[in-house]
């Protein structure tokens, strides 16, 4: 059996992701998730495999990674949350991510209840039900919105903004809860509802304050700095992510929760060298994502899997088809908005993922009597949820009409503005439409205000002037001012 050494750690881990990215891409084409893929590649490679293991004794390195790689995806996530397009669902986004994960945690732990004592020996309490429904009551950020772009997935009706939102804050009250139960099960009587309830508030009123007054320190600090390295500022950003989420939990706030906060801040106001920030923790993203799946995948032992698997796929199936659909349904009441067909999508991509999974290994750690038990069902019930839901989400997303169009980003040309120029780069290709005027460049009917910066013809890259003969199938660089109304009739 291998293990990680110091002195193969490095090549082993280099093997391990190189090997899944190559693995990924061959299921991409089959559209199998990608985060699915990078799990069964370190079982792959894991004890039933080639035999590298992480042992259980290693649990507490394991929660590390797990622990900085939701930190990155968090904030990472909350950066590319547009406000503006988030605040018109913010009370539905808000609703699904504290009362969604509530009411999942509850219909699920008392199934769970219900079944264990129906459909096998084992009979544990209340309490252990609802804590191995809480490890998996939010869902994965990372695994939604990896397939949607993979898959080339628009959505329509403020359906993208709003699962961005739930998927991206539901994590911190998935944790609050599990952390809380954990504590029940272990000291059986010594929390009540109400003490459970305020340290919940006390976390979120304290992980909300730190998030925000840290987001605006980040991005007044950011500013002002004026370093000539450029590569260094996402450096400062990785370390306000780990000082936010360290700090935060020392004073008893929700880490995750502040970390997120601090991202949307940072992400929705002006800041130096933003656009290379974005790009530096879009990398960091999936470098941290591969690993954490990996880890995973190499921590199960999956001859275990069988023994749980016939109670794992009846969990699993009322999660996706009750569960879910009900807390969703339930949390959404008081909202005229979204419409039936909306909420029903959002129900069905509720996936599973490493965030569940990372959850897991805390009761582990704690040594919680039945542990094993509550690892090994989410586990089996993520790769469940991905095999599920996450191959049919194209499926659900035609068939409800959710499916629209992904916008263009950026430009055949490879060239980009600086954030603080106020405007637009888009390329256009030459049709004879465009040349009833004439052929040369000033007699293209281009609209008012547009102006002609790169001609690309057979790869050759021209330098345009007024004189110059344009060609049909020749592709133009374009530069207009960052108007909304000129926007609107350019993408018509």
């Amino acid at each position: 059996m291998l293990s990680f050494t110091a002195s193969n750690f490095l090549l082993i881990g280099s093997i391990l992701i190189l090997a899944s990215i190559i693995i990924t891409k061959l299921g991409s084409r089959f559209g199998v998730p990608t985060l699915l893929l990078f799990l069964i590649a370190g079982m792959l490679f894991g004890s039933d495999g080639l035999g590298i293991q992480i042992q259980n004794n290693n649990i507490a390195e394991v929660q590390l990674v797990g622990m900085i790689a939701l930190c990155i995806i968090l904030f990472s996530g909350g950066m590319q949350t547009a406000f503006s397009e988030v605040r018109p669902i913010l009370r539905q986004g808000i609703a699904l991510s504290t009362a969604g994960v509530l009411l999942t945690t509850i219909f699920t732990g008392f199934f769970i209840y219900w079944g264990c004592h129906v459909f096998t020996r084992f009979e544990p309490s209340l309490a252990f039900c609802l804590l191995l429904a809480a490890t998996m009551s939010s869902t994965d950020s990372a695994s939604v919105f990896n397939i949607l772009r993979t898959q080339g997935i628009g959505l329509r009706k403020h359906s993208r903004p709003l699962l961005e939102l739930e998927s991206g804050s539901n994590d911190p009250m998935a944790y609050m809860l599990t952390i809380a139960l954990i504590q029940v099960c272990l000291e059986p009587g010594s929390f009540s509802v109400w003490t459970i309830t305020l340290r919940l508030l006390i976390q979120f009123a304290v992980g909300s304050l730190m998030g925000y007054l840290f987001g605006k320190l980040t991005i007044w600090f950011i500013n002002k700095i004026n370093l000539k390295n450029v590569a260094l500022y996402p450096i400062i950003l990785i370390c306000v992510i780990f000082i936010t989420f360290s700090l935060t939990e020392l004073v008893k706030g929700n880490g995750y929760l502040a970390v997120y906060l601090a991202g949307i801040l940072v992400g929705n106001k002006p800041l130096v060298k933003k656009r290379d920030c974005i790009k530096f923790l879009d990398g960091m993203t999936w470098l941290v994502q591969i690993i954490m799946f990996l880890a995973l995948g190499l921590l199960v032992n999956p001859h275990e899997m069988w023994d749980i698997a016939l109670f794992g796929i009846i969990i699993g199936l009322f999660v996706i088809f009750l569960g879910r659909p009900l807390a969703v349904f339930l949390s959404l009441v008081p909202f005229k908005r979204p419409v039936f067909r909306t909420k029903l999508f959002i129900s069905w991509v509720g996936l599973r993922g490493a965030t569940p999974i990372i959850f897991a290994t805390y009761p582990v750690a704690a040594n919680v009597p039945g542990c094993e038990f509550i690892f090994n069902i989410v586990f089996f019930i993520t790769i469940l949820s991905l095999i599920v839901q996450g191959t049919t989400i194209p499926w659900f997303a035609d068939h409800l009409e959710m499916r629209r169009d992904l916008p263009k980003e950026g430009n055949d040309f490879g060239v980009e503005l600086p954030e603080e120029i106020d405007s637009k780069l888009f390329d256009m290709t030459v049709t004879e439409d465009m040349l009833t005027r004439g052929n040369q460049v000033k007699n293209l009917s281009l609209p008012s205000g547009v102006l002609i910066i790169m001609i690309k013809r057979d790869g050759k890259y021209l330098i345009p002037n007024g004189s110059m003969e344009v060609m049909t199938q020749d592709q133009l660089l374009l530069i207009t001012q960052s108007n909304p109304e000129q926007e609107h009739q350019r993408q018509k």
